[in-house]
């Protein structure tokens, strides 16, 4: 099962990757088909030449009128009728095909008819073996006659015998082209998504270091008065948080150690804005545990930001317990916090969660699962994603 995922995988980047417009250009398509018709006449002159036993001239014009007439009826369907037919609804577009298919045969049983006449003036006529006075006994009969029913119900058994291969390879290769460009179209989808998203990480950021510098710098102030012994400590854990939302967080991701670290620095900082009637509680996985991952960064800010935000600001907010662990290569992310229930559930960072989702989705997808409650009093969210490549 995962063999055939990592193969369907490598097909659809393969054809994402390859540039139908660039490859198929006017003069490739000129010399293709050129190519696909010189092969397609190739083996019907050798046909006529051995099955028949013809002549090389006569073997020669019937493969001319042969490839001629399957050219005209071929050109008109996929590049005359077709465009046509599918402007509008898909079974509108079905029953158009259905109605035009005689009209393409009668096509195709008057160009050799014409061809008929045309070899019978100029004296052309196989005079021995299974053709003999096929040209003469054509041109002879009338139109109507050319096109009653039981000649155009064996004609579209050849014309569909003769051209299903050439519709076959038409059509594989048109939904080729259209899935070709479907993919680039989400590709490009996606990446515009991508970088408005870190527009907004970016954003974030901008808005994460004004006013917490702010109210760090505050209770740096408080503490320096009273001559604290944490008074470096803060400092340090300062100087770490604004040089990685700054410098460090540029990238598509960060080592995972990286990331708790400025998470610890963040709880830590925010920690000294709060009395000891506040009950903050976190939990980090050790280094070890975290060597080898990596994520993208300030992934999971908003919720944490949020936790402190609208939980301990709260009249009512004392708890907030942060739970962060890795098991079998996947992060578990968990931080609930008390809210004031006269408070409306989209009061909580609206913006800034569906932003997260949509960067989770677009960064991991079918790689997490994203779970935001709000019990009575209570607001909680679980991230579980997968960082295993």
């Amino acid at each position: 099962m995962q063999n055939t995922q990592v193969f369907s995988d490598y097909f659809t980047n393969r054809i994402a990757a390859f540039d139908f417009d660039q490859f198929y250009t006017k003069k490739k398509r000129f010399l293709f088909h050129s190519l696909m018709w010189l092969g397609f006449a190739a083996l019907l002159f050798l046909s006529y030449r051995i099955a028949y036993h013809l002549t090389y001239f006569n073997s020669f014009i019937l493969t001319l009128r042969m490839t001629i007439v399957n050219m005209v009826v071929f050109y008109l369907f996929f590049y005359v009728a077709l465009p046509r037919i599918f402007k509008g609804r898909v079974g509108t577009a079905i029953l158009l095909i259905i109605f035009t298919f005689p009209i393409f045969v009668i096509i195709w049983i008057s160009v050799t008819y014409i061809f008929s006449i045309v070899y019978h003036s100029l004296g052309f006529e196989i005079l021995d073996g299974e053709l003999k006075g096929a040209i003469k006994g054509a041109a002879s009969q009338t139109f109507f006659q050319a096109i009653s029913i039981n000649r155009m119900v064996s004609q579209a058994i050849i014309i569909i015998s003769i051209l299903a291969p050439f519709f076959f390879v038409k059509i594989l290769f048109e939904i080729s082209r259209l899935y070709n460009r479907t993919l680039n179209i989400q590709k490009q989808k996606a990446t515009l998504e991508i970088q408005n998203i870190n527009i907004e990480k970016d954003f974030l950021k901008a808005q994460l270091n004004p006013h917490f510098l702010f109210n760090t710098l505050n209770n740096l102030y408080s503490l320096s008065l009273k001559k604290d012994d944490l008074v470096p400590e803060v400092i340090l854990n300062l100087s770490d948080t604004m040089s990685y939302t700054l410098y460090e967080s540029n990238t598509e991701k960060v080592p995972l150690s990286k990331e708790l670290e400025f998470i610890k620095n963040y709880v830590e900082l925010e920690k000294m804005r709060y009395s000891g009637s506040k009950d903050i509680r976190f939990e980090f996985p050790s280094e070890s545990e975290c060597s080898g991952f990596y994520i993208a960064p300030l992934l999971t800010f908003t919720f944490i930001e949020n936790a402190f935000k609208y939980g301990l600001k709260s009249k009512t907010g004392s708890l907030l317990n942060l739970c962060i662990k890795i098991e079998n290569g996947c992060f578990y992310f968990d931080v609930e916090n008390d809210i004031d229930d006269t408070r409306k559930t989209a009061d909580f960072g609206g913006i800034g969660l569906e932003n997260s989702r949509k960067r989770l989705q677009l960064l991991y997808p079918d790689k997490y699962e994203l779970q935001i409650q709000n019990p009575e009093g209570c607001f909680k969210v679980s991230l579980k994603l997968d960082l295993k490549n």
